[in-house]
């Protein structure tokens, strides 16, 4: 596993690579966990809990979780991005903990199209033009999609685990990757099934602490840190979104009409243009 302190790291020095570190003698602390305090704000879609931490006019670093994990896997990166003088925010997705639909007409999309633009409209919300994202897994997939569709955007990006735009080309869906690799996406097709929604409803965190456990073995997590995490499984959106994550990506459901468009375009699998880390565990 890749440590949080190694991420924040790269992600400063990606930043400052890209020419973007600011010139701020001193940044307030973050208030709460690490991350700072709690704010919220609407897009056309959603209401967006985040975390805001550092100086409102520093250079701004939007930093996005997975699944199953969360904000507070950041809660070592934010102090250090705050002392080198940036603007932190770390949203909760869609889906989890206090981030909510507008509407119970929405679409429950979890596809990676809905993932990016969700970014660029929490920019557009809080009137950021350009960001230097930073994420991993979901985060990271949605920050991946949102550079290379609007590279205007993003100052730099920072990705665990290199280029994480999903190829959906049907043709390929059906082509299996090695045994270890199929081993390790057990639950790609587990929520594929009428028995995956109903074990994710009724085990969401002992779902997570398998994928912990499994993902990175030598992690040496607490039940205080699963439980912190699991406590943004009960959003009432939570399963639908993770379900719908899933599915769309195995092909076995249609995604949101709304973003049929960029879904064409991330299909031709557009590079990403900005300057770029990534970090491989």
């Amino acid at each position: 596993m890749i440590s949080r302190r190694t991420f924040g790291k790269v992600v400063g020095a990606g930043a400052a690579a890209a020419a973007v570190v600011p010139n701020i003698a001193s940044a307030a602390p973050a208030a709460v966990g690490g991350l700072g305090r709690l704010r919220h704000v609407q897009t056309d879609l959603l209401d967006i809990a985040y975390y805001e931490s550092g100086p409102a006019d520093g250079r701004v670093v939007l930093l996005g979780h997975g699944w199953p994990y969360s904000p507070y896997a950041f809660t070592h990166v934010v102090p250090e991005l705050v002392r080198a003088g940036y603007r932190v925010l770390t949203p909760f997705l869609r889906g989890h903990g206090e981030t909510t639909f507008l509407s119970a007409d929405t679409f429950r999309s979890g596809q990676q199209a809905a993932l990016g633009s969700d970014w660029i409209a929490f920019m557009d919300a809080l009137q950021i033009p350009r960001a230097i994202f930073a994420g991993y897994d979901w985060g990271g997939r949605g920050l991946c999609v949102a550079a290379a569709l609007w590279p205007e955007r993003c100052v730099a990006l920072v990705s665990v685990n290199s280029y994480l735009v999903q190829n959906l080309d049907p043709k390929l869906a059906v082509i299996p990757a090695a045994p270890a690799v199929e081993a390790a996406q057990w639950y790609f097709d587990y929520f594929t099934t009428e028995r995956g929604k109903n074990g994710l409803t009724q085990n969401r965190k002992e779902i997570a602490r398998v994928v912990w456990t499994k993902n990175s073995p030598t992690w040496d997590y607490t039940e205080a840190d699963l439980d912190r995490a699991a406590s943004l499984m009960t959003n009432p959106d939570y399963v639908a979104v993770v379900l719908h994550v899933y599915r769309h990506r195995r092909l076995t459901e249609p995604g949101d009409p709304r973003y049929d468009a960029l879904e064409a375009q991330l299909r031709k699998q557009p590079p990403i243009t900005v300057p770029a880390v990534t970090l491989d565990g």
